[in-house]
This record gives structure tokens, sequence and C-alpha cells, in this order.
């Protein structure tokens, strides 16, 4: 029988859609994410475009879903929609036009789906890991290895959030980047106590950001799960793009129009964490929350 996941981010609505092998594991049927952008206006209120664009998106994978045959759907809302004060309103518009009952998780609940993700994709092995899930909302941290939990959070350091508070300028400014680091150094100042008690050797890395880093920096792709680059390697992209126009970045080869707006802040985060850990690789992982919630209904 098949299975279906929705996951309802800040900016992108997935589904996911697969069969059961019968040994715990699955077949994937279907995949497909729409860019909703549910804080264009801010991370606490749905605006009205976004809210029909929200439902839009749910329409179409209600269609989706009833043209494979699919009976069994969870789908589940992240930051945007624990924050915003008309969530309940948007969720309940959803239940109305396609029957799809959405529920919200909190951080913890998040971290640990995005882990149990990532150890499908990411070959099991000794070091610690650094897991990092970039959101629109919030960002997921987690150090783990493949046998344990060590420390998990979620910031609400999504690239919505950091957009909309900090890039006014295009390029954006020396300035401006000044701000988005000092508010980061504010605001994970626990994740650096976590390093400091919890030393990583890898920094893994989930959803959109990674998937173009990906894309910018491996030609031929050895394993469909997961890829891996050097930390030095992200350096040259980073000055690239951070110093460049949304009109020069919507040119970028290989960078995908809907990410040109945020990516921006999306790497200076990552260049932030990068300073705070002592690694020489990063591994992009295809998997993070829809395939953990996936592996729990399994």
């Amino acid at each position: 029988m098949k299975k279906a996941v929705i996951d309802l981010g800040t900016n992108t609505f997935h589904l996911l859609i697969v069969e059961p092998d019968g040994a715990g594991h699955f077949k994937e049927i279907y995949r497909k994410r729409i860019f909703v952008q549910l804080a264009e206006e801010s991370i606490t209120r749905i605006g009205a475009a976004a809210f029909e664009r929200g439902l839009a998106a749910l329409r179409e994978y209600r269609n989706t879903l009833n043209k494979h045959g699919v009976r069994e759907v969870r789908a589940f809302g992240t930051a945007a929609l624990r924050r915003a004060e008309n969530s309940a309103d948007f969720r309940a518009a959803i239940r109305q036009e396609t029957g799809i009952e959405v529920q919200v998780i909190d951080g913890a609940e998040e971290a640990k789906l995005i882990t149990e993700g990532i150890r499908l994709a990411v070959p099991p092995h000794q070091k610690t890991m650094l897991i990092m899930d970039i959101g629109g909302g919030s960002v997921e941290f987690i150090i783990a290895n493949h046998q344990e939990v060590f420390w998990a959070q979620s910031f609400p350091v999504g690239v919505a959030v950091l957009y909309n508070d900090f890039h006014k300028s295009e390029p954006i400014t020396a300035q401006e980047i000044t701000k988005v680091n000092t508010f980061l150094h504010k605001q994970l100042s626990p994740l650096k106590a976590a390093l400091q008690q919890y030393p990583a050797d890898l920094l893994v890395g989930a959803s959109g950001t990674f998937d173009v880093l990906e894309a910018m920096l491996i030609e031929v792709k050895e394993h469909p799960l997961h890829a891996t680059i050097q930390a030095k390697d992200f350096y040259p992209i980073y000055k690239k793009i951070v110093s460049a126009t949304l009109q020069t970045r919507l040119n970028i080869e290989k960078l995908p129009a809907q990410r040109a707006k945020l990516i921006v802040v999306a790497l200076i985060l990552i260049h932030y964490v990068l300073e705070q850990v002592d690694i020489e690789d990063i591994i992009i992982s295809m998997y993070a929350m829809k395939e953990g919630m996936l592996a729990e209904m399994l």
C-alpha cells in the first residue's frame, strides 16, 4: 500500500509518495516540491497571496494522491506554521478543501525526524556529525553519530527570517553581513557550547542550499542519496554569490531562480557555522525530515 508525506515548510511544500518494500525500506514513486514562500510578508503571519499559493499547492497534491491511490498520508508543518498567528485558519482551510489534516510539529520532533532521514542516506561511520537543516523559518542543528543523538536544538534563524530582517541591499552590504553574524553569534550560543562538549568531525547538510552547493561542485554523483564536498571549496562560491546582485544571481548557472533571493543569507549562515567547527568535508544528504517521517510510518 502506497504511503505519502507532505512537508509544509516555510519556503517549500514537498510531497513524497513511496511504496514499502516489505523490509522496512521504500521505493520512491513520486516526488515534487512547490515554492510557496509562506513567510513572504512575515514569519508571524501568512499573507493573502501566500495563503492562496499554499492552498493551491495542497489542492494539487490532493489530486496527485488520488491519482496514485494513496490512502495513508501524513502532513506536517514546521516553523512558519508554528509561528504564524493565522496558522490555524490556514490548516482549517486545507482540511476543508482537501481533507488533509496538517500536524504542526515542534523543533525537537523536527530535529529527530531529520536525523532519522539522514541516517537512511549517509553510510554508517564512527565520526560525529553536526547535522544542519536550513529552513525558511528555523534551522535545526543536531550533533549525532549513527548510534546516538548527543544534542539537538531548533533555532529561529531560517533564511526567510534572516532575509526579511537583514538583507536590504543588492548586493548585500558589509554592514548587513556584520549584522547577520552578530545576530547569529547571539542566537547560536547554545550551538557553540554544544560543539565544545561534542566536537564534530563532519558537517552534514540537508535541504535546498546544500543541494545548490552539490550542483555547483559535483559533476558526477557517485551515490544517489549523498555526496561529499570539501569545505575549502565552499568559500569561492560564497564570495561569488554573496557579492552578486539579485539580477546577477538569477543568471548564475545551476542556481535555481527560486533560490536566488534567499541564498545569500543561507550562505552567510553556513559560513558562520564553518567558522565554528574544524572540518574538512561536508556531506550533503538527499534525505531529511520527509524520509524520517516515512521511516516512522514504516
